[in-house]
Parts: C-alpha cells; structure tokens; sequence
C-alpha cells in the first residue's frame, strides 16, 4: 500500500485560530516535514473554496497556488489535489497551470479530477449549479482536453460544454504521456465509465462494502470500454485520529471538538466530527488501524491518502502513524 497526506488549508476548519499571516508558514512547514519524513508519496489538498460543513469566514486556500507553492518549497513529494473541479477553470487554462507546475516541481505533479459538487461555491462563484448529468457531461470532455493539450501540446475540442481550437500547452509536462489522472468519485453509471476510460487512479469511498462494490463495478465498465482494470489504482481518502491507547484517541476528538466549537458552535462540532470519524477505519490505536486498513487493502486498496485534521497545531499523531502503522501495512 502507498501513502498520501493532506496538508491542512483551512477548508475543513483545520487552520482555525491561526493568524492568516502565519498559515502559510505553517503550510508550507508541514509539507517540508512531509517530504523529509521519506514516507509519504504524496501530499494533497482540496479544491474548494468555502468551508464545511457550512461556509464560514474562516480561510480556504486556493488549490492551484498551494501546489505552485509546493512545488518551489519541497524537493521529493508528488503533489496533488483531491480534486480538482473541472468546470471551475477552462479545461485548457488547468491543463496549462497543471503543466506549469508539473515544470516546477521537476515533474511531480499529480491531477485529481472530479464533476464537483458543494453547490453554495459553484453558486456565489456565479457557476451556477448545472445537473449531475451536466457536470458530468463537462468532466469527461474537460479530461478530453487535458489528456490531448499534455500529450500533443495543443487541445482543440468542439463539445457540448468546452470548445478549444488550437490551444497551445507547451511547455508540455515533465511526465511522459501527461500528468496522471485520477478520476475521483463513484457515480456507478457515469464518473466509473470516465475512470475506466481515462484514469490511471480512481478515488472513492473507503468503507470496506462500498470499495468491494464500487471495484466491482470499476471492472465491468474497464471490460466494457476496453481497458485493464489492473493498471487503475484504487485509492480512498481516510479522516485519521491515532493515539497510542483508546483514550488518548479519544482525548484527541474532544480536543478537535473544542477548537471548533467557537466557529460551529458546540452542538454541530460534535455532530460534525461523529460524520467525519463514526465509522472511519483510520480512527484508533495502530494495532486498530492496521487490522481495518488491512481488510481494505486486500480488497484492492492500493493507496491511502490520510488527513489528520489537527496537524496544524500537533504533529504527534501523524508521527505515531508513521512509525507504527505505515510500516504495517507497507
């Protein structure tokens, strides 16, 4: 199994009570410490632009200018986002930062893609909020454009959504054959037949009933299309609280809890962190961690991308997990 971790940016609350001008510091430290520690292939972020669960004031930093940023203050780390929202930029103005930063970072880079779906942004962006047959629609003709734009420098498309004619990428990426592309989420009918078309690496849930049944279905649209369904890495996204015992963990939530409480308010902090660690097969000791991380494994998980929602102010779990539960599982 190969590992990822997300550097805090704020969207999930988890730069709250940082002065805006240390978070970049603070950022750019953790994905230094990422990229020292050896372990890590790779640090992500969120392509988001208001916070959840609801939009606040508090700050979400760009995707985009993060990775640039990363790329010109780390040396070894893939970078990526998770994910990217396609219809967000003009297929060819991303395929063109993407390649850019790709360049800056000596060909590191990493492009999750997805339809998008936190409709307060799209709309206060004046996105407008199309259907899911229209965001899907414009994802599968936006990875059109970036696939073409990354592997023969120009993009030209005259589709339902995007129309380019003779847009010029160059310098191409660093990467032979482009950038790779993870195809994330795991609409069955539609977002799965775009991954078994184009995608390198697919990103869905990490529930060890939902991932068997979403790899099922993975495999039949790479029959249908064409594709082999071993060349795609499955991947899931893991909200991750470790403490050496269960009420160290413990310990930890009612900690996150009371940082957010003053934002959410005492109630929907709670409820909050019960949605995002309930049933999160990341959250324990190692040994617990390691047993259900494993049982998702030999479904065919292959990469793990972790966030621990209070690396910002204590890196002591993230360290735990690196020393206890990464040897483990790799």
């Amino acid at each position: 199994m190969r590992f990822g971790i997300f550097v805090p940016q704020g969207w999930r609350l988890d730069l709250v009570g940082i002065d805006p001008a240390r978070q970049w510091p603070v950022m750019r430290d953790l994905a230094r410490r990422a990229d020292d520690a050896g372990v890590w292939e790779s640090l992500w972020v969120y392509d988001h632009f208001h916070t959840v669960p609801v939009p606040t004031e508090e700050a979400t930093h760009e995707a985009w200018t993060l990775m640039s940023a990363f790329a010109a203050t780390t040396e070894r780390i893939r970078l990526g986002q998770m994910c990217t929202a396609v219809a967000y930029r003009n297929p060819a103005y991303l395929a063109k930062v993407a390649a850019t930063v790709d360049l800056i970072s000596g060909g590191r880079a990493e492009m999750g893609i997805g339809a998008g779906w936190y409709e307060h942004e799209w709309r206060a962006y004046g996105y407008g909020f199309p259907t899911a047959g229209q965001r899907l629609a414009k994802l599968d003709e936006g990875v059109q454009i970036l696939r073409q734009a990354w592997t023969t420098g120009t993009a030209t498309l005259a589709g339902e959504h995007y129309q380019v004619d003779g847009a010029i990428v160059r310098p191409l990426p660093l990467q032979d054959g482009g950038i790779p592309l993870w195809i994330a989420g795991g609409g069955e009918k539609v977002t799965l037949r775009i991954a078994a078309k184009y995608a390198q690496y697919t990103n869905f849930s990490g529930d060890p009933q939902t991932f068997a049944h979403k790899s099922d279905l993975l495999r039949e649209h790479c029959v249908a299309v064409g594709s082999d369904f071993e060349a795609i890495t499955r991947s899931a996204n893991f909200n991750t609280v470790v403490g050496a015992t269960e009420a160290e963990v413990a310990e930890r939530i009612a900690a996150l809890a009371a940082r957010l409480a003053p934002v959410l308010g005492a109630e929907a902090a709670e409820n909050q962190l019960g949605n995002l660690f309930r049933d999160s097969p990341a959250v324990g000791t190692p040994e617990q961690i390691v047993e259900k991380l494993s049982r998702i494994r030999d479904l065919g998980l292959g990469y793990a991308i972790h966030n621990f929602p209070e690396s910002a102010y204590d890196t002591s779990g993230v360290e735990l997990f690196e020393r206890e539960v990464i040897p483990a599982l790799r």
